[in-house]
């Protein structure tokens, strides 16, 4: 299974090829800017260094959100571009379910996790996962610090919002852990597509996952 994999949900933008069973190559550069000038490229070196043509993948990912509007749409754009010259699916997972996947297994064992990104625009979203659940509960949710839900026991906090809403439920009496997963990384994603393709599981497509609509201007805003 030849797999490359795309994301530039939030302040990251990384590309991976996986195959023969493994990562094989990978490269990232943070910034909350620039995902749309970064992943070109990016996806032509981490083929190159995998020894791969992109008419030679046979599935294309790619992160589907939550996430800033921009950087969705660089690396959706190019997965969906990319596959379809390869004649290949592109296939999406959320930003939740790809920063879940860079945790090591044990981290997760039995235990529930929240994924709380920031859109940038003044909310933040929650992804709510089920203990030792790969898949979110439901679609992601805008939330406020102040009304938050008292945590599930054992709870794992996942995404760019995790120290802050960490510190809040602490400063509550809560024990939440906080991850070291904080933004997406592609090798994870490639890593998470791969395993649900050769289980034979359902995958989402490539197509972005807004909680709200894009902020756009009229002409007479």
């Amino acid at each position: 299974m030849r797999i490359l994999a795309l994301d530039g949900a939030l302040a990251r933008a990384s590309a991976a090829v996986w195959t023969e069973g493994r990562v094989a190559a990978a490269a990232q550069a943070d910034g909350a800017r620039g995902q749309a000038v970064a992943l070109p490229p990016m996806a032509a070196r981490v083929l190159r260094e995998a020894g791969l043509a992109a008419p030679e993948l046979d599935a294309v990912a790619a992160v589907v959100g939550p996430g800033g509007f921009t950087g969705l749409r660089a690396a959706l754009a190019l997965a969906q571009g990319l596959a379809l010259g390869a004649g290949c699916p592109a296939f999406g997972v959320t930003t939740g379910e790809a920063l879940l996947a860079a945790l090591p297994p044990a981290s997760r064992a039995g235990r529930p996790a929240w994924s709380v990104t920031d859109t940038r625009r003044g909310h933040l979203l929650l992804e709510s996962f089920a203990p030792d659940a790969e898949t979110p509960e439901g679609p992601p949710r805008p939330f406020d610090l102040a009304a938050l839900s008292p945590p599930p026991e054992g709870l794992v906090l996942v995404g760019d919002m995790a120290p802050l809403v960490a510190a809040a439920l602490r400063e509550r009496g809560a024990a939440p852990w906080l991850s070291d997963s904080l933004l997406p990384e592609a090798g994870a994603v490639a890593a998470l597509v791969a395993r649900r393709l050769a289980s034979g599981l359902p995958l989402r497509p490539a197509l972005p996952l807004y909680v709200e609509p894009p902020a756009v201007r009229g002409p007479h805003d």
